[in-house]
């Protein structure tokens, strides 16, 4: 596609072109992750595993990611990002077909955990990278609606990996979602590219971060504290959001005893439908206020993020079916405000031949630390029964939604007017 190198803006066509092929792209990213919970109850009766085994396995897949995705992110500020991203769709969607093969834990951690894994870590940085390269005066909305394709691939997946499971078996869930992620990769051979240098800008080029080893590039991010705090911020989302999607179908069909379409269905379904709203409109009104109100993607956060702290608790908590449906849809509700501003927020105060770098050092310490709440709410299942373990564990993830919401406090209050860059 030719582009008017007279100016630095880039084809008005492409970029949303671009955005539609990645929607499906992190569609599929975010599906084939979900579909193991919500088959995850039939995987523990067909392989008789124990809920620490099944929440070692949810464990091992987010310490991949925290490994792999720091070297995602440096590759991505040096490589082709249209490639990066397209062998990462195919290795993790041929790795999904496999996970289908599985016969016992080992299987399931092999192809799963380990090779899905660090398929998807290679995604994020290069394709949040790219969507900003496209979108400078839409950022915050386009990288909401690239968030929403998140919540749309969980919420679908919650209903059509639960029906294909219950008429064909678990196995076929696999099987179908990685064949078409296989599919998709050959669309996006064809039809997804790099931006030009007039797309990145005239002062801030692929060239700056190929001349950066990587240890100069980590010191230079080390040195803006807003970059911490708002890691610490997102490890809090991560943390909490792993132990949700792992844990939650089962934890509602045992607690209320309801059929698993029914728990892995809906609790995927209102908490993402609400998600999707609010990164949406968080977007839309971030970028909107933004030029007149630098502070407001921190204040957005923060004030999501100390809101939900309730939320997560009564989750764990409510007795009532109908009850936890509705802190379900506000928990995600204000989920979606804060990660509508989740990239925007940090590009805000890092230069732009380091944005996937600081992407993959934020998925790593998220992943890293949040890769221990499946495991610990397993743990509790295995110690006090599944229903009670699982409700107090879900409890205490309150506390890690407490001290992200202060840390942005901290970047809005003490760190951001030091640290912001004009663009």
């Amino acid at each position: 596609m030719q582009q008017n190198l007279s100016n630095n803006t880039p084809s008005p066509f492409y970029r949303w072109e671009l955005l539609v092929l990645l929607f499906f792209t992190y569609f599929l990213h975010q599906a084939d992750r979900a579909i193991f919970a919500v088959v995850l109850p039939l995987i523990r009766y067909d392989l008789n595993l124990t809920d620490s085994q099944l929440g070692l396995s949810g464990t091992v897949l987010f310490l991949v990611i925290a490994v792999m995705v720091p070297i995602a992110g440096f590759i991505g500020d040096r490589c082709s990002k249209k490639w990066i991203i397209t062998c990462s769709l195919v290795f993790w969607s041929a790795a999904t077909m496999l996970t289908g093969l599985s016969r016992g834990l080992a299987g399931i951690i092999m192809f799963r955990s380990v090779a899905t894994g660090g398929g998807e870590s290679f995604y994020g940085p290069a394709a949040t990278a790219l969507i900003a390269a496209f979108h400078q005066k839409t950022r915050a909305l386009a990288l909401s609606i690239h968030q929403g394709s998140l919540y749309f691939g969980v919420m679908l997946s919650g209903f059509l990996g639960a029906w294909v499971a219950e008429l064909y078996g678990w196995r076929a869930t696999f099987y179908i979602f990685g064949g078409i992620g296989i599919l998709l990769g050959v669309v996006l051979v064809f039809r997804l590219r790099d931006p030009s240098r007039n797309e990145q800008g005239n002062t801030e080029t692929a060239a700056q971060a190929e001349s950066i080893p990587p240890w100069e590039a980590v010191k230079k991010l080390a040195r803006i504290p807003t970059v911490w705090l708002l890691t610490a911020g997102f490890t809090a989302i991560v943390f909490v959001n792993n132990a949700y999607m792992v844990w939650a179908p089962t934890f509602i069909m045992k607690k209320f005893e309801v059929p698993l379409m029914t728990a892995a269905g809906f609790s995927m379904f209102y908490h993402h439908i609400t998600a999707l709203l609010g990164v949406l409109l968080g977007g839309a009104i971030a970028d909107a206020l933004v030029p007149r109100i630098p502070t407001f993607r921190l204040r957005l956060q923060a004030a999501s993020m100390l809101c939900g702290v309730p939320l997560v608790f009564l989750l764990g908590r409510i007795d009532s079916l109908l009850g936890l449906w509705i802190i379900i849809a506000l928990f995600g509700f204000v989920r979606g405000l804060y990660e509508s501003n989740t990239h925007a927020a940090v590009f805000d105060v890092v230069p732009q031949h380091l944005r996937a770098t600081v992407v993959g050092g934020m998925i790593m310490c998220g992943f890293l630390i949040g890769s221990l709440s499946p495991l610990l709410l397993g743990m509790l299942g295995d110690r006090y029964g599944t229903a009670a373990g699982l409700g107090f564990g879900f409890s205490c993830l309150s506390l890690a939604w407490l001290i992200g919401g202060l840390c942005v406090a901290a970047v809005l209050f003490v760190t951001f007017k030091r640290d912001r860059l004009k663009e």
